[in-house]
């Protein structure tokens, strides 16, 4: 018992991760906003759709704003709950806008006491027919934005486009995470294989590299669903998926090559060598290039990775314990495999 607790622990992590990853709600959204374009001198009556919201059950009035920038807010003129999912606001947009652009984009921010504050970035895009500043300054009456509720039960952040797949970040990032750390063993094995020539080495990098390769089409499949509900498609050619693929391929070599060997200490030395030429190309594969051409993937082609600016507390008492507990299984996986590989070379030394 004393010597599997580790493995408790990791299916323990993991039935965690599962559980509270999938029950754990929403934070209230704005999920739709209507009409999505407008021009200067209109007076727009915008239909909110709400994710998670109950703006039937506020309290105070609900408040709605449009910020054109930091210091240019439009509050709404009027506010009229339809249900707990939707509301109509209305907006008077200026003749002109103090702003040297002929198409800008607002933010709208939501306010109730219910549902605390949603965001709806780039809500709707307003077109002034001509440019003129000192107009603009003259006829933008600010709104002041001031005592924004906020939420304090447990829930996990709404993210436009993301909206409830933000979940798979308990699945489809700590496969990554784990692939990598049972990789690194793995290399670690095969570089002291080289330098004691203990054939148990050999077999212990084998064994970690066929869970870290599982591990990492895990991550592919699960990647791949998550890119159908934000990019619109499986697989879309993205840099990051494609490098990935590439460096799977590479690994799944790694196999096809200890096949090809009959004498055992030449397919060892020549795979523990091919072991650490392949996680070397997995680095720029998956790190370098993807960060220097253009792409969709978080944390990639210039794009924030998710866990800078969203991955938050709520989130990081799940997502780390599931890269924990995966790795943790993925190590007694390579175990029995290395079992079963022991118990075979006994049985042929019988024979």
């Amino acid at each position: 018992m004393n010597l599997s607790w580790w493995k408790i622990l990791g299916v323990i992590l993991i039935i965690y991760s599962f559980i509270a990853g999938m029950i754990i709600p929403l934070k209230p959204g704005i999920t739709d906003f209507k009409p999505d374009s407008a021009k200067t001198g209109e007076t727009i009556v915008c239909e909110v759709e709400g994710y998670n919201s109950y703006y039937t059950q506020s309290t105070e009035p609900i408040r709605a704003w449009l910020k054109l920038d930091s210091a240019h807010t439009l509050g709404a003129q009027s506010i009229e709950v339809i249900d707990d999912r939707n509301i109509k606001a209305s907006f008077a947009i200026p003749v002109y806008l103090p702003v040297r652009k002929k198409v800008v984009d607002f933010t709208l921010i939501l306010d109730s006491d219910k549902d605390g504050t949603s965001l709806l970035p780039s809500a709707v895009f307003v077109t002034q027919d001509s440019i003129d500043l000192l107009k603009g300054d003259s006829l933008w009456q600010n709104t002041e934005i001031s005592k924004l509720n906020g939420k304090t039960h447990t829930s996990f952040p709404f993210l436009n486009i993301l909206n409830e797949t933000i979940r798979n970040t308990y699945y489809h990032v700590p496969f990554w995470f784990a692939m990598f750390i049972i990789l690194i063993a793995s290399v670690i094995m095969s570089f002291q294989y080289l330098r004691t020539l203990e054939p148990d080495y050999d077999r212990k990098a084998s064994a970690l590299t066929s869970v870290g390769v599982l591990f990492g089409i895990i991550g592919l499949i699960t990647g791949a669903i998550w890119a159908k509900h934000t990019w619109g498609a499986y697989w879309s050619f993205d840099v990051k998926q494609n490098t990935t693929a590439i460096g799977l391929l590479i690994y799944c070599a790694y196999f096809v090559l200890r096949d090809s060997f009959e004498d055992g200490e030449k397919k060892a030395r020549i795979s523990s060598v091919y072991n650490i030429f392949a996680f070397a190309t997995l680095i720029p594969l998956l790190y370098v290039i993807p960060k220097l051409a253009d792409s969709l993937h978080p944390g990639s082609g210039g794009n924030m990775p998710i866990g800078s600016l969203d991955l938050d507390s709520t989130m990081r008492l799940i997502f780390y314990p599931a890269i924990i507990g995966w790795t943790l299984f993925g190590v007694w996986m390579a175990e029995l495999i290395l079992r079963s590989d022991r118990i075979k070379m006994k049985l042929w030394d019988r024979i």
